[in-house]
């Protein structure tokens, strides 16, 4: 069984904003597996699936970002998920637009929602994708990725999600 956890915000004034870049992500991969988020559980919205013989579970926390470790900790307790088996997908401000990384291991490096996960589940040993979503110096932190992507800036995410 696999675990694919996007974070994000919850409620309407988050959709589209650049730190609900994992509920984007998440979202086109949902559309490509021709699943839908129909399950609410573990304080998450799920879509669950099979992918080659093999149960994968999409999450979408619907805590509020900086607390999505209790939707993964109580999904991951229920069905016995292992650490290796978990990815998560966050957006990553040191990283410009458009760029993907992925990390086998690490600290939250600044990421709030990725940090709680690291703490509650008591290892940094957790497969994350990180999706750029840049930095603008002339903005805050908090108004900038709680800002909406410019119309350049979606298009270059978009093609960064075509996986």
């Amino acid at each position: 069984m696999k675990l694919i956890v996007g974070l994000g915000n919850i409620g309407r004034e988050y959709e589209n904003t650049r730190h609900n870049a994992g509920f984007m992500v998440i979202d086109k991969l949902a559309s490509k597996l021709n699943v839908s988020f129909d399950q609410s559980k573990f304080k998450a919205s799920l879509a669950i699936t099979n992918v080659n013989g093999e149960k994968v579970i999409l999450m979408k926390p619907s805590t509020y970002m900086n607390l999505s470790g209790e939707a993964v900790l109580e999904c991951v307790n229920f069905y016995k998920i292992a650490v290796d088996d978990i990815l998560i997908i966050h957006d990553d401000m040191d990283l410009p637009v458009g760029s993907v990384r992925l990390r086998m291991q690490g600290s939250g490096a600044g990421q709030k929602g990725m940090k709680n996960i690291i703490d509650l589940l008591h290892t940094s040993q957790i497969k994350r994708i990180r999706m750029g979503i840049g930095r603008d110096q002339n903005i805050d932190v908090i108004n900038y990725v709680l800002g909406k992507f410019r119309k350049d800036e979606i298009d270059i995410f978009n093609e960064a999600c075509d996986w």
